[in-house]
């Protein structure tokens, strides 16, 4: 029997633990050839020597199982080894199929007290390292696509959260990051598209290292598959790279224990037109403040109330 991504080769980044861990074994189990990317540091907040265990065991693992994975220690925040990691995919299995970003920190702090530097971290993991890949990834499919005339196979799954959606008040720098993360999703689908490249971003809500502290009061079940298990995720992820998903593009997929949400792009809940050539501060006062005072605070982004989001 052909497996969908028999003869593919995907990337997955921050995949030795968590959710990259097990979107990694799921493209692999789907037939993908995987280079497994973990920087490998023991902090969530990006912090401690960097190592090659957490990459080379998962690579092992999908190795043990009868695929094909090697082990990628780069940092995907650094331009150049961002460039290694395509590299690397295209070197040892001959092509570079799907791209999977995940890697992330954490530096949780309130606005008010957040440090520049732990502002500048989180924006350079997330944000810049989702850039990174998708610029090195892309280059390299529109050559591709340029060379032989016609369009290319080509995956970009990337990762936003919820605390874009629904606001995190403890994590503006992560909630900034993951909505830049979209911006650079919506942006890049409509540039890779006539190159055969989809590119589509889920906001994943799973038990992981990044969010033990979000959902502790939640303990697992004593049986079966906890519902915020990563497995829940994988699924999806495979999917997105799979043949069956060439006309998803450009969208933003929540997804957690056995349920996926479309989100719609914002719409405009309300217009108010001038009476004269411009607003004056007293005609937006009659027109707005009311408006507002009707209704309850985040009302107007309906889809993370419909959703009953929570930071993640």
């Amino acid at each position: 029997m052909s497996l969908p991504l028999e003869g593919r080769t995907a990337i997955v980044t921050g995949a030795g633990r968590g959710l990259g861990r097990a979107e990694a074994r799921e493209l692999a189990r789907l037939g993908a050839a995987v280079v497994v990317n973990d920087h490998g540091q023991p902090g969530r907040d990006g912090t401690g020597a960097a190592s090659a265990g957490p990459a080379e065991e998962v690579a092992a693992g999908i190795r043990a199982a009868g695929g094909r994975a090697v082990a990628h220690t780069g940092d995907v925040a650094d331009f150049a080894q961002a460039g290694g990691l395509v590299a690397t995919a295209i070197a040892e299995f001959g092509s570079l199929d799907v791209l999977v970003n995940n890697a992330g920190i954490l530096r949780d702090r309130m606005v008010f007290s957040m440090a520049e530097e732990e502002w500048d971290a989180v924006i350079r993991v997330h944000l810049k390292g989702h850039f990174n890949t998708v610029r090195h990834a892309a280059a390299h499919w529109r050559e591709r696509a340029k060379a032989t005339g016609a369009p290319v196979y080509g995956r970009i799954v990337n990762t936003s959260s919820e605390a874009f959606l629904a606001g995190s008040a403890g994590q503006p720098n992560y909630a900034a990051a993951k909505g830049g993360i979209v911006g650079l999703t919506t942006s890049s689908a409509l540039a890779l598209r006539k190159y055969g490249v989809t590119v589509n971003a889920i906001c994943p809500r799973a038990r992981t290292r990044m969010t033990e502290d979000v959902f502790a009061a939640l303990a697992p079940p004593d049986e079966g598959l906890d519902p915020l298990a990563p497995e829940h995720v994988a699924p999806l992820v495979g999917y997105l790279a799979s043949p069956s998903a060439a006309h998803v593009t450009g969208q933003l997929l929540v997804v957690h224990g056995g349920m996926v949400a479309v989100v719609e792009r914002p719409r405009v809940a309300a217009t108010f037109e001038s009476k004269q050539e411009t607003f004056t501060h007293d005609e937006l006062d009659a027109l707005l403040t009311g408006w507002f005072a009707d209704r309850p605070p985040g009302e107007t982004f309906a889809a993370a109330e419909v959703l009953g989001l929570r930071r993640g």
